[in-house]
């Protein structure tokens, strides 16, 4: 979750020289050099492109930058039928040759034995940002104003970004990608039937089109707040369902009853803790699987992006930890 980023002194040198985000990610060589740090650093079991959810909503013409304090803003906002039906006319793959380009840079530099983890956003994630014009201070109530007056408009929408991240992916895994994860980072706003309709079914499209062309890619699927849904989520074909820490991880991994497995999901806040107190949270997440035999099929990982104001070295007493007791 987010390997590299602020918390690292050598990214932020990186960041600087790139001048913004956005040149940070449209630079392959950059982005490559800051997606490696944390590799170099922690030696973690994989690496994970470094790059944006919002890529394609730029692509398509949108105009991502980030400001200070706020987060990700768009130069263009969807505020109509008309907005939107020239957003569908558009095709953002060319535009987005950086991040093959990037993958293909990364997959070639990395060792052999280190997985890269490809991603994009979900269709629906997508579709927040892309009518609030950003991020939102009001739970995305555009999208879900539109979805209870509009919904044709939504769906339209929803269809249209599905067919793009399929080809995004694909391109990713046409360039090296070994892993694919999909992160519906605001899945969790949605009501059960609403989520069936606007959120599971194009996560259902995205996987079982990527898993027919690419058999040997395994895929992990990742929905924030959507710990309520692991059954259905379990049952899209993926091959990890990523979990946050508001989820108990124990009673998750028995609904799932291995249909995948469960990549998760100590809260990122542990890691501004002590060294005693971050040993002991891993040693508990770990005894509670194994003393309810779970621990197979397991795959450790924070239950949200690692915070920008986490000490470096928290994150290698965290590493440390893990291993000493995946070795036992």
């Amino acid at each position: 979750m987010r390997q590299a980023g602020r918390y690292l002194p050598e990214y932020n040198k990186t960041r600087a020289k790139a001048g913004s985000f956005m040149n940070l990610c449209k630079t392959p060589e950059l982005a490559c050099e800051v997606t490696l740090q944390p590799i170099e650093r922690y030696k973690f079991d994989s690496a994970i492109l470094f790059s944006d959810i919002l890529t394609i909503p730029d692509a398509l013409g949108l105009g991502l930058h980030f400001v200070d304090g706020v987060g990700p803003k768009f130069e263009k906002q969807i505020n109509s039928e008309s907005d939107l039906d020239d957003l569908i006319q558009k095709d953002p793959i060319d535009n987005l040759s950086y991040v093959g380009d990037a993958v293909n840079l990364i997959r070639k530099t990395l060792t052999t034995d280190v997985p890269l983890i490809g991603f994009s956003g979900s269709p629906w994630t997508l579709a927040c940002y892309c009518l609030a014009g950003g991020s939102s201070r009001d739970e995305f109530i555009q999208i879900r104003r539109w979805m209870y007056s509009r919904p044709d408009l939504v769906t339209q929408l929803l269809e249209k970004l599905t067919g793009q991240i399929i080809d995004y992916l694909q391109m990713q895994i046409d360039n090296g990608a070994n892993v694919i994860m999909i992160f519906d980072s605001w899945g969790g706003l949605l009501s059960n039937r609403n989520f069936k309709d606007y959120s599971l079914k194009y996560h259902q499209i995205i996987l079982s089109t990527i898993q027919e062309k690419n058999p040997q890619i395994p895929t992990i699927l990742f929905v924030k707040g959507g710990g309520q849904w692991s059954k259905i989520l379990a049952e899209t074909g993926c091959s990890a369902l990523g979990i946050d820490w508001t989820s108990d991880l124990v009673q998750l991994k028995k609904e799932v009853n291995g249909k995948c497995a469960v990549q998760g999901n100590l809260d990122p806040a542990v890691l501004l803790g002590s060294e005693k107190f971050i040993r002991n949270e891993v040693n508990t997440l770990f005894r509670n699987l194994k003393k309810e035999n779970l621990e197979k099929g397991y795959v450790f990982n924070l239950g949200h992006g690692i915070s920008q104001h986490t000490p470096p070295e928290n994150v290698e007493i965290l590493v440390d930890a893990i291993r000493n007791f995946s070795s036992e």
